[in-house]
């Protein structure tokens, strides 16, 4: 157990020991950081299309895709703190030749981190599953 006064210079001991380049568990948060938004948005229409919708049981799909969305946006949330106590910064977005790149500084290291429209596709579809599978996982006791 830390003491508060403890806290701050442990974690400033962590911090110092990683500069420059960001490892490999930096990178997958830069691209799940990119790529959250994109399915949160692609949640939100189905959302609003189940809405709308006469279908039976619209009401109970409705309710899960909006459990689906708190999920997203808890982890979303979660990546942001982690960016930010790591000191990596996403800037700016550019397309060029089909590929989506995203300028981020990692503690003063600058450099693009880019993706294809079906890498985006596939990965995205991939954090879908895993987001609906945690709402599916019966709760553990």
């Amino acid at each position: 157990m830390l003491l508060t006064d403890h806290t701050a210079k442990y974690e400033q001991r962590d911090l110092t020991k990683r500069s420059g380049k960001p490892n490999a568990d930096e990178l997958l948060w830069i691209r799940d950081t990119i790529l959250l938004p994109h399915l949160m948005t692609m949640l939100q229409r189905a959302h609003d299309e189940v809405k709308r919708s006469e279908m039976t049981l619209h009401q109970v799909m409705a309710q899960f895709l909006r459990v689906v969305m708190d999920h997203v946006t808890l982890d979303m949330f979660n990546l942001r703190r982690q960016l930010r106590q790591h000191n990596i910064k996403l800037l700016t977005e550019e397309t060029q030749d089909d590929i989506f790149y995203h300028k981020y500084v990692c503690r003063g290291y600058e450099d693009r981190f880019g993706m294809t429209r079906e890498v985006m596709r596939g990965e995205i579809g991939n954090h879908l599953k895993r987001f609906v599978n945690q709402v599916l996982r019966p709760p553990t006791k």
